[in-house]
This record gives C-alpha cells, sequence and structure tokens, in this order.
C-alpha cells in the first residue's frame, strides 16, 4: 500500500504505473495546511480521470475535528474510491463517528480502513475492530507509534513486536486485514528488506510504503514462490488422497499434515492467483 501525497499531480500520475496493489492517496500528515484544499480537488480529479487500473484506490483524510477532515470525507465518498482510510482511531466511538460522516456524505455502500497509531489504539484495537464489519484493515502507523513508546529502532524491531503481535491477533479473530506501518529510512533498503519478512511471517498481509523504490522489496517478501505453491498443491492433493483412503491426517515431506494446512494451502493458491492476474493488468 503506497501513500501517495496528494499535493504533487507527478507522483498521482506516478502512481498509474507502479507495481502497487493499493494507492493510499494522502491528504494528511503529508500535506501542508496551505496545500489542504488544493491536494483534495487533485485526488478527487485523478480518482474520476481513471487509469489505474484494478489497483485498490483509497483516500486518507485529516482527522475529522480538524479543519479539512469533514471537507475531505464529503469530497471523496463519492468519487469512486474503494475504501477511506480514517487516522487517529482509538476507540469503538471513533469508528462509529467515523462511520457516520461518511454515510451522510453519501458513502455508506464503502468500506474503512483505520489507522492504529498510538499506544492506546493498541490497547483498545479489539474495541475498535469489533466496532463494525465495514472496517476492511487494520493499518499500522508503526512510525508514529514508536516515537510514542519513547522506543529505538533496531533490526529486530523489537519496541514494536507486542504491538505488532497483538494487533494482528485481534485482526485475525474479526477477520480483519492487517498491513504494516511504514519505513521511514528511504534509503536503507536492508533493514526494510527485514521490516517486510519479519512481518511477512508474523502473518501480516502486506506492507505500506512512502516510496516507489521500496516496492520491488515489498513485493517480492510477500509475493508466495513458486516452491510454496508447488507445495500448496501437494498438500492439498496429499491430505485429499488420505480421505479417500479413510485417513484423517497424512505425513508429506516428513512433515504432519491436517485440514489447517490445506486452508493454509489454498490461500497460497489464492493470492498467487490473484497477484498475476493483477500484474497481467
Amino acid at each position: 500500500m503506497l501513500y501517495v501525497p496528494g499535493c504533487f499531480p507527478r507522483f498521482l500520475n506516478k502512481a498509474r504505473s507502479l507495481k502497487v496493489d493499493s494507492v493510499i492517496f494522502d491528504l494528511g500528515d503529508s500535506v501542508l495546511v496551505e496545500n489542504k484544499e488544493l491536494s483534495r480537488s487533485q485526488v478527487v480529479e485523478a480518482i474520476l480521470t481513471g487509469g489505474y487500473g484494478r489497483r485498490e484506490l483509497t483516500v486518507r483524510v485529516n482527522d475529522l475535528d480538524s479543519p479539512w477532515g469533514m471537507g475531505d470525507v464529503r469530497a471523496v465518498a463519492k468519487c469512486g474510491v474503494d475504501a477511506v482510510v480514517f487516522p487517529n482511531i482509538e476507540s469503538k466511538q471513533d469508528v462509529l463517528d467515523a462511520l457516520k460522516v461518511l454515510d451522510a456524505a453519501g458513502g455508506s455502500h464503502l468500506p474503512i480502513m483505520v489507522m492504529i497509531e498510538s499506544p492506546l489504539a493498541v490497547l483498545r484495537s479489539e474495541e475498535i475492530a469489533s466496532a463494525s464489519d465495514r472496517i476492511a484493515c487494520l493499518i499500522m502507523a508503526t512510525a508514529d507509534l514508536i516515537t510514542q513508546l519513547h522506543g529505538k529502532k533496531t533490526p529486530e524491531r523489537l519496541p514494536l513486536q507486542y504491538s505488532l503481535s497483538h494487533v494482528l491477533l485481534v485482526g485475525r479473530a474479526y477477520k480483519r486485514a492487517v498491513v504494516d506501518g511504514i519505513s521511514i529510512d528511504i534509503k536503507d533498503m536492508h533493514s526494510f528488506e527485514m521490516a517486510c519478512r519479519l512481518t511477512r511471517d508474523l502473518g501480516f498481509d502486506g506492507k505500506s510504503l512512502v516510496h516507489p523504490n521500496q516496492l520491488a522489496y515489498c513485493n517480492d517478501a510477500f509475493t508466495p514462490k513458486a516452491a510454496e505453491i508447488a507445495n500448496a498443491y501437494e498438500i492439498i492433493e496429499a491430505l485429499e488422497t488420505a480421505h479417500r483412503e479413510g485417513r484423517g491426517t497424512v505425513m508429506l515431506n516428513g512433515r504432519l499434515v491436517e485440514q489447517h494446512h490445506v486452508n493454509a494451502a489454498k490461500r497460497i493458491i489464492a493470492l498467487a492467483e490473484m497477484i498475476k492476474e493483477l500484474e497481467a493488468s
């Protein structure tokens, strides 16, 4: 998921050709106060103009209690976005308030994504995730979070490990997608690649980015490899054969295979197929 500042038409246009699954048109922190109104109109125009193919289009609006938040929601609710991203969500009431504003603007058909960016939001993530089935995704704002934790950057992301794991657990419990936060060291691709692989191995669905140079590393980390896909098909076939023979489990390459492994294998195959379709388009 690539953040694209709404104040730069060149960036808005470039996003049409980047290998990105989801574009987050950003009206928030990346836009100076004097450019807020212009950015809003440029983002709406870009979405209406189209040309983004099958990429998911979302807009991060400003805080609802800011001078621009309500206007942002009114502007984007009916322009063709796939979801609206709400920042600084810290409670169930924040979710309900966001939905109320979106519905009043004509966006009752839209799902929302919520940003988890504070210690309070992490602690209340279950309350937040369970507030509405219209929540499609929990997006971690790890740069903000580590600052508020007074943590220091480490290769293993030690200050964030509890928060990442806790929000992921909540997301899985309530069937919400969960996406990792940004990495602000644009030139440090080694730590970025490691961050991608750490959250991939935890079980995250993807990562949010701030620069196109990070895309190749992120896509590589979260795209199933050929060996994984082949193994997924093997698992499905092996257990189906075992079931036909009256067995509930089977040994495959020295590992026990049960039904939950088949479910995971089907997810890998579905993910690979979706990526293939997206790249083809």
